[in-house]
């Protein structure tokens, strides 16, 4: 069996760059957002249990899945952000496993998990490390207002229905700071890379 190593942060730390360049330098990565879309295609026992209790408002006219308007509804009730994780959590996790399974058939010694809310749904224990990307709680309020074109409020509502920052980097076994720039991160993914997938 090889090697998991789960890759999280919180909305707006620079996840995606650090993800990018893990693909890059060639290992593994599977992605949890990735899933997330795939578990609840059209045709998927996923999509017709979020319609079972959503209604069919929440389908496009090509009877996809209206992410936008779901998005909406669950960022304002906590009841149903609850019921949509526990129709789509599970088999997140089984489609990830099962490409975990994949990649290591084919012979590969280490694969990434990029779990966006890896400790809110307390998947710890499926990996062997944790890395977290960090920024200050400042640069990611930045971040996120600049990058969804969201008002301060609107943007701290998004940033407080996750787990804080801190508290993550407490929990990692390794933080990549993404407060500075670009090369900066670089170096320190590659410096991980090296250490515990390279182990050199």
């Amino acid at each position: 069996m090889g090697k998991t190593i789960g890759l999280t942060g919180s909305v707006a730390t620079g996840k995606s760059t650090v993800s990018n360049l893990i693909q890059q330098a060639g290992i593994p990565l599977v992605d949890a957002d990735v899933a997330a879309r795939k578990v609840v295609e059209k045709g998927t026992d996923g999509l017709a249990e979020i319609v079972a209790y959503f209604g069919k408002d929440i389908l496009l006219e090509d009877g996809t899945l209206n992410r936008a308007k779901l998005g909406e509804i669950i960022f304002q009730d906590k009841e149903k952000r609850e019921k949509l994780n526990e129709i789509t959590h599970p088999r997140v996790k089984d489609y990830m496993l099962n490409e975990r399974e994949r990649f290591f058939e084919a012979g590969e010694k280490v694969v990434f998990f990029d779990i966006p809310l890896l400790f809110e749904s307390h998947l710890e224990s499926l990996m062997d490390q944790i890395i977290v990307v960090w920024t200050t709680p400042e640069t990611e309020l930045k971040r996120l207002m600049e990058r969804n074109n969201l008002t301060k409020e609107e943007a701290l509502a998004r940033i407080n229905s996750q787990m804080g920052i801190d508290e993550k980097a407490k929990k990692a076994d390794f933080v990549i700071d993404n407060n500075e720039s670009l090369e900066k991160t670089q170096k320190q993914v590659l410096t991980f890379i090296e250490r515990f997938v390279n182990n050199k």
